[in-house]
């Protein structure tokens, strides 16, 4: 009931918002010229506004907008919700998701392809609003292809398959003995294991719908450069520096993405492979063993434990339950997990707060980042109960 009722208290306050909200990265929507002072202060200010615990937005002129990513998980959370209920209400916000993204997706490509609502920069590269990447891209696909299984929607299937043209055409490989690697975005060549795994998801999930061979043989040859890349402990690091050849490591959340696709993957295509099987088992042990505290609240980047991260908490709920069946006591945890996030992260009015360090909280709501991740996941605990 404490799992529903927050459930119920979180869709009523993003309702509340109209779906829209401020994200940790729109630093640079502000009046603030940071763009002509080049990349480094750009990321930089991104960076310091990330860990302000106080919401200084309206005073720099930013303002909540709508997430591509989180309209993605929207569309795949309703979706999963009309599937598991058939209540019509759950199906028209499902229509309203899939009919904005259907609109509002980034021009000038070869496909269909989808980008965050607001610029952002790290010391390599500065990316404009709305410039497309396979992450956006792979999120929107994920709801895409939830709401294709419930309408069989041709247009649901011509998005996906658009989105695939992009995906394949506008974004550079890295090709090795093991495998393929699919570009972050189509601003430079790079390496990057969960971006390029998302990408090879929507492959999976397009050859599912149309049987295109190519699609196919390029999810597995994504699948297979990853698990090539992974450590004998099980973890994955979060990318490859393609001047100096050196892996970026960065253990959080990520480690449940590229689970979460390998999974989805072999399950889809039916993949029959030992090799793949023990990289989600080494990966999941290491996932719940070394990324989780018993109590259910996560570790925020290896060796690092504090901040709690809500991103981290979200995606541990739903890894948990995806790949239930390789971990006997997942499915539990994942229930640990929520409460633990309910009881320490979750505001009276139904959001959830963004990062809990030990002697304080930072409480500001995300609307992409914080709570469309915890309305799926909480989504999927609904789901699973109910199967």
């Amino acid at each position: 009931m404490k799992i529903e009722q927050s459930l119920n208290d979180l869709e009523n306050y993003i309702i509340k918002e109209n779906f829209r909200g401020y994200d940790p990265y729109d630093t640079l929507t502000s009046w603030v010229p940071l763009k002509l002072l080049g990349k480094w202060p750009s990321a930089i200010a991104t960076q310091i506004q990330k860990r302000n615990p106080v919401n200084i937005r309206p005073i720099l002129g930013i303002r909540k907008g709508i997430n591509p990513k989180a309209y993605g998980l929207f569309l795949q959370a309703y979706s999963l919700l009309y599937k598991n209920t058939y209540e019509v209400e759950y199906l028209e916000k499902a229509n309203h998701f899939f009919e904005w993204l259907s609109n509002n997706y980034t021009k000038g490509y070869t496909g269909k392809c989808w980008g965050y609502n607001f610029p952002w920069a790290n010391p390599e590269k500065y990316l404009d609003a709305h410039t497309p990447s396979s992450v956006v891209t792979g999120f929107v696909s994920k709801g895409l292809f939830e709401y294709y299984k419930i309408t069989k929607s041709d247009e649901a299937k011509e998005l996906l398959e658009s989105a695939c043209l992009f995906l394949n055409h506008d974004l550079e490989k890295v090709i090795d003995k093991n495998g393929i690697s699919i570009s972050y975005t189509p601003v430079q060549k790079d390496i990057c294991y969960n971006s390029s795994l998302l990408a090879a998801e929507t492959f999976a999930k397009t050859y599912s719908i149309n049987n295109n061979e190519t699609l196919k043989q390029l999810a597995i040859r994504a699948v297979d450069f990853v698990i090539n890349k992974q450590h004998e402990n099980g973890k994955w690091n979060y990318s490859i520096n393609l001047e100096q050849t050196k892996e970026q490591e960065q253990i959080d959340f990520h480690q449940g993405y590229v689970l979460e696709s390998i999974f989805e993957i072999k399950n889809i295509l039916r993949i029959s492979n030992q090799k793949w099987e023990n990289a989600i088992e080494t990966g999941l042990r290491f996932y719940i063993e070394k990324q989780f505290h018993a109590s259910g609240r996560s570790f925020w980047r290896l060796p690092k434990k504090y901040p709690v991260e809500i991103h981290n908490q979200s995606q541990g709920i739903i890894t948990m339950l995806k790949l239930k069946n390789y971990y006997p006591e997942s499915d539990n945890f994942a229930k640990t997990i929520a409460k633990w996030t309910i009881n320490n992260m979750q505001a009276q009015d139904g959001h959830f707060f963004y990062q809990k360090f030990r002697m304080r909280t930072n409480r500001i709501s995300y609307m992409r980042w914080s709570n469309a991740w915890m309305f799926l996941a909480l989504t999927y605990l609904t789901v699973n109960k109910n199967e």
